[in-house]
């Protein structure tokens, strides 16, 4: 029992690595909830899963000899005036949780307008100001030295090859000739997504929070994707959309333009549910091996020992297969919305037979 105890010591920060969606709560405190006073275990797989990675009113970091330590975060609701307080005082201001850890008012029991600092919105903001600094700290570099004379050391030397390979490789390719004018926004879209999906995988404070894996996140990357698309297209990408080179029966019915509309809005879909989907499986997947542990507790030592060292290992193989899927769900995220921009800007006048 010792070697299992130190064994499950070792896999805690893995299993921080998300949190629940019902503020207060952690693993320990959940998994003895579910045993009960018999020892027979009654493990719920559906809301250890998902649970853990939703969001919540306080950032749960750890417990101590049954003290829970949390960060607790302001929950800001707007209804008959602005209404601020943590979720503790939640029931003296007239709010309780629902079935899905939403704040709603105790006596209607309807929503109010919550601008709530969740922990995914603390994350987002803990973030985006690691990433302004890491940019702030590199460019800071360039303004001292001379590129001329010496090459990049430090946190130029790590950024530079990246930033380089992103816009060479990936955003000129793609957009043509005009790709500077979107290699800011294509790049900082790039790093912001690196950054949030390395922060993911971290499993203490300031990382553990389920950012890049919450739809809001992504709708609003591919939101902004899909500005640049079609706010900047030329008039050749709106000729192709209202009025395509297709037999004059197919544009007058209308069967193409209502397609090529239809593709306006397909595309930044499938940004949004790709990367929403690769960085929430990734989570899941990770805790699914965790969850061997507590899905085998009552079935003995021997297997339960067993199973804890495969869960071990097949977790510090996950882990390191995320940081993978990190960089590559970023680079993918980039690479399409440098595509779709650059089809957005052809000008076919311009080729020659």
């Amino acid at each position: 029992m010792r070697k299992l105890r130190l064994i499950l010591l070792l896999l805690l920060p893995v299993m921080l690595a998300a949190q629940p969606v019902m503020p207060g709560s952690d693993r320990a405190s959940e998994i003895s909830d579910q045993v009960g006073d018999d020892g027979e275990e009654d493990f719920d797989v559906s809301e250890y899963l998902f649970g853990h990675v939703g969001d919540a009113y306080e950032w749960h970091i750890t417990t101590i000899k049954e003290k829970e330590i949390a960060i607790p975060l302001p929950c800001i609701v707007i209804e008959n005036g602005i209404h601020v307080f943590t979720l503790h005082h939640a029931a003296e201001n007239g709010y309780t949780l629902n079935e899905d850890g939403k704040l709603v008012n105790a006596q209607t029991g309807k929503r109010p307008l919550d601008i709530s600092i969740t922990k995914n919105v603390l994350g987002l903001m803990i973030d985006s100001l690691l990433l302004v600094v890491l940019i702030l700290l590199c460019a800071r570099w360039y303004r001292r030295h001379d590129v001329l004379k010496e090459k990049p050391t430090g946190l130029a030397a790590l950024l530079e090859p990246v930033i380089v390979m992103i816009e060479q490789d990936v955003i000129k390719d793609a957009v043509g000739p005009e790709y500077k004018r979107f290699s800011p926004y294509l790049l900082t879209a790039f790093f912001f997504i690196l950054v949030n999906n390395l922060m993911g995988i971290f499993p203490v404070f300031p990382g553990g929070a389920n950012i890049t894996g919450n739809i809001a996140v992504t709708g609003v990357l591919a939101l902004f994707t899909f500005l640049m698309v079609n706010l900047f297209g030329n008039k050749h990408y709106w000729k192709d959309i209202l009025w395509p080179d297709v037999p004059l029966f197919l544009k007058a019915i209308p069967i193409m333009p209502i397609i090529e509309i239809l593709g306006m809005f397909t595309k930044p879909f499938s940004l949004m549910i790709r990367l929403f989907a690769n960085i929430l499986a990734g989570h899941i997947m990770l805790l699914s091996v965790i969850m061997l542990i507590f899905l085998t507790a009552a079935m003995g030592p021997v297997l339960n020992g067993s199973m804890t060292l495969i869960a071990a290992v097949f977790g510090v193989f996950l882990d390191c297969l995320e940081l993978l899927v990190a960089f590559l769900q970023a680079y993918v995220f980039t690479m399409l919305s440098a595509v779709f921009i650059g089809l957005a800007h052809q000008h076919p006048e311009t080729e020659t037979n």
